[in-house]
């Protein structure tokens, strides 16, 4: 292990510092962490939201409407808060007004990623007529797109800037003022360049990445091992890449799994024994044997966090433990982060293919039976495992069992990455020291 670990550390940590310090790179970074702690108190009413106990989700059924008002404006906009972050770091590391960047990459992304809905036909308690946005549209969903607007909008801000492509006011205005005249000609091409792409030409970046993924719908569900794999990496990997996975991949892949597991339900009212029902890979089989703590099985990497000698990483594992029991783990994706960081990329991307992989060979021979029943995703994974399967002991402990195989993933990629953090905590305290 220790040797796995040394070379990881002359090896990819090199490569993974250099992508690391670039420029975008890190604006990305600091921008998607800058939305932490909406995503941890978003988590929670998450939480609250989908209890699992039947007597108190209806205590609190009344009240669901005004419980999710939180969530919506926490984790649901989640990438206009980035937007903002992202080009405010980006727009520091050149010098740049960062105010003025976060607004114009505000204005960029909502233009290129919101689409008005016109209402003619108000609905009496419902909706009046008028114009409305969906703030759908703003969730973690558009997170890519909020990546690029950001980058985009600062680089023009900044290209027009240098050229003095600009509106100068005299000296002696203060610099609010300065700069908000400054950033009047660059505000109007953001405008322009993002209407047209959206509203103009119809361009959308979600949809055409689901229009290239649409030939491989027959190949993503069913009972294919190399299709649960397919899904399994594809959905990491966009993780990995700053995009939402299950919100890229649900509208080719949902249908196919509401379709398997009702299939399942249906044979198993019918008498179908759960160890021969028609479907393995359906939602359900991957929420709970693979996605444990989340997508890429982060909860391993937040137990290891736990005990981290870094100062940030035990902190961080300690706000994400409690949302990564409950399968939520926007905390750790974007609070470590994961999203954009080629070491802790690796093994998030890993651990659950090996996961998927051992889960269904068990399957295929009898050891765990398939899935009969839809729990909500907050349920522990053991549990709702245990109950999925018809009451299988067998698949509670292939959970536990699948935690620890990511857990030792985990470890060296970990260890590495917990250097580079101490070694940056230590930096700072050393600068801190010389103030």
């Amino acid at each position: 292990m220790d040797k796995f670990v040394d070379i990881l550390e002359s090896k990819v940590l090199p490569v993974a510092t250099k992508i690391g310090s670039q420029r975008h790179m890190t604006a990305i970074r600091k921008g998607i962490i800058a939305t932490m702690p909406l995503t941890i108190v978003g988590s929670f009413f998450t939480i609250l939201l989908n209890l699992p106990i039947e007597s108190l989700a209806l205590m609190i059924e009344p009240y669901k409407a005004i419980l999710d008002v939180p969530f919506r404006f926490t984790v649901g906009i989640l990438s206009l808060y980035a937007t903002f972050g992202i080009a405010s770091s980006l727009a520091k590391s050149y010098k740049l007004d960062s105010l003025t960047s976060g607004i114009l990459a505000v204005l960029a992304f909502l233009v290129a990623t919101v689409v008005p809905v016109q209402v003619v036909d108000p609905i009496d308690g419902v909706i009046t007529a008028g114009r409305y946005i969906n703030i759908a549209s703003l969730s973690s969903a558009s997170l890519f797109g909020a990546i690029v607007t950001s980058i985009i909008s600062v680089e023009i801000y900044r290209f027009m800037k240098e050229k003095n492509i600009t509106v100068k006011m005299p000296d002696g205005v203060p610099p609010e003022v300065s700069n908000s005249f400054i950033a009047l000609l660059p505000a109007a091409v953001i405008l322009i360049l993002f209407w047209v792409i959206r509203h103009m030409l119809g361009f959308d970046i979600s949809s055409a990445l689901s229009t290239v993924l649409m030939p491989l719908k027959n190949t993503l569900a069913g009972n294919s091992l190399f299709g649960g794999l397919l899904t399994v990496f594809l959905i990491t990997f966009f993780w990995v890449l700053g995009i939402h996975g299950p919100a890229i991949m649900g509208p080719v892949i949902r249908p196919f799994w509401d379709i398997s597991i009702a299939e399942n339900t249906d044979a198993f009212v019918a008498g179908v024994d759960a160890n021969h029902l028609p479907n393995i890979f359906t939602e359900q089989f991957l929420q709970w044997f693979v996605w444990i703590g989340g997508a890429g099985t982060t909860l391993a990497l937040v137990v290891l966090f736990l005990f981290s000698k870094s100062e940030y990483l035990k902190s961080l594992g300690r706000l994400s433990f409690l949302p990564g029991l409950f399968n939520i783990n926007e905390p750790i994706i974007f609070g470590a982060p994961i999203v954009m960081n080629p070491i802790l990329g690796i093994p998030f991307i890993v651990a659950p293919l090996v996961t998927t992989t051992l889960s269904y060979f068990l399957t295929v021979t009898g050891v765990v039976p398939m899935m009969m029943a839809r729990l909500p995703f907050t349920v522990i994974s053991p549990i709702a495992a245990w109950m999925s399967t018809n009451w299988s002991i067998m698949a509670g402990v292939l959970v536990v069992i699948n935690f620890f195989i990511a857990l030792a993933i985990y470890y060296p990629f970990f260890k590495v990455f917990e250097k580079q953090q101490i070694d940056r905590e230590l930096e700072a305290k050393a600068a801190e020291a010389t103030e």
